[in-house]
């Protein structure tokens, strides 16, 4: 099958600046993601990613150098200004390598959940936009609405109706904000250089500014549906107090703040899987009936939280 024009130059170019910069190349070259809202090659150490087609490229712009600012914490990219390819803004990145699905013992949550407190407490670089997590969370709620009649489709919407308007992307974040990554999860990290070096958080399209406890949300998620064991919950939350992350306090309860964010990310979840499974004909599998049952559970937010989260 003949590659589309995208794909073919994306990877053309990719392999143009990998033999640029190696004396030898190893052409370890690979499409790692090709879909609707990227597309992502690689060869040897270098790879090249295609955005999504809406993507600003004013709000790119300031990620790109927010990443490179800040090393330590986000893979750079190798140059800050993207490349308009087919209609589509690029970027060049590293080869970092991910994190091994098979290897569930190995997963780095200390590494996520201390990298995460340090971009936290990193000052808001100027002209930064909004982290784009609600806005993601919205577009996942409005692809299920599109995908038609299901069972899923009534407990889901109930739930996404019941958060708050800016967990909904419907108002302004609460509070100052801080610099988030905006969609973290497992597959955001990378040892860069690979194969051993430090972990490092990639994707910068939802970087931004907007509310920490965004960025827990996801794993504080799927350990209270019973899908991320509660060691693994513990390592994760505790690097991340260890590293004074600012999202949640010190000791105690977390639950207070991770609420809001977490039914959100349980709802986008749920949203996705039953898109999926619709589109693709076929019932829920176990994991996909987890968070749709999750989400029959909320009902109302407990009024406090609500009242919290709207101030």
């Amino acid at each position: 099958m003949t590659p589309h024009p995208l794909l073919a130059e994306l990877t053309r170019r990719t392999a143009a600046r990998a033999h640029a910069a190696a004396v030898t190349c190893p052409c370890g070259a690979a499409t790692l993601a090709d879909r609707p809202d990227a597309t992502v090659v690689r060869h040897a150490d270098t790879v090249a990613k295609a955005h999504a087609p809406d993507t600003d490229p004013t709000g790119l712009a300031p990620r790109l150098a927010a990443a490179a600012a800040l090393p330590d914490v986000l893979l750079p990219p190798l140059a800050l200004a993207p490349t308009l390819l087919h209609g589509r803004l690029v970027t060049f990145w590293p080869y970092g390598a991910p994190v091994d699905p098979d290897d569930p013992d190995a997963a780095p949550w200390e590494a996520a959940g201390a990298l995460l407190a340090e971009l936290h407490r990193t000052p808001v670089p100027a002209g930064l936009p909004a982290m784009r997590g609600p806005v993601k969370a919205a577009r996942a709620v409005a692809l299920l609405r599109a995908a038609g009649a299901h069972p899923a489709l009534a407990p889901v919407l109930r739930a996404w109706r019941a958060l708050p308007a800016w967990a909904r992307a419907e108002a302004p974040m609460p509070g100052a904000g801080a610099l988030c990554h905006g969609d973290l999860h497992l597959g955001q990290l990378v040892r860069s250089p690979a194969p051993d070096g430090p972990w490092r958080l990639i994707d910068v399209d939802d970087l931004g500014v907007g509310v920490p406890a965004w960025d827990l949300a996801r794993p504080a998620a799927w350990f209270a549906c019973g899908l991320l064991p509660p060691d693994e919950w513990t390592r994760f939350l505790t690097a991340y107090r260890a590293s004074s992350g600012p999202a949640v306090p010190d000791d105690g309860d977390p639950w207070p703040v991770l609420d809001v964010p977490a039914r959100a990310l349980t709802v986008q979840s749920a949203a996705r899987t039953v898109t999926k499974a619709v589109a693709g004909g076929r019932p829920l599998d176990e994991v996909e009936q987890c968070l749709v049952d999750a989400c029959a559970r909320m009902g109302s937010l407990p009024s406090q939280v609500a009242a919290d989260f709207a101030k």
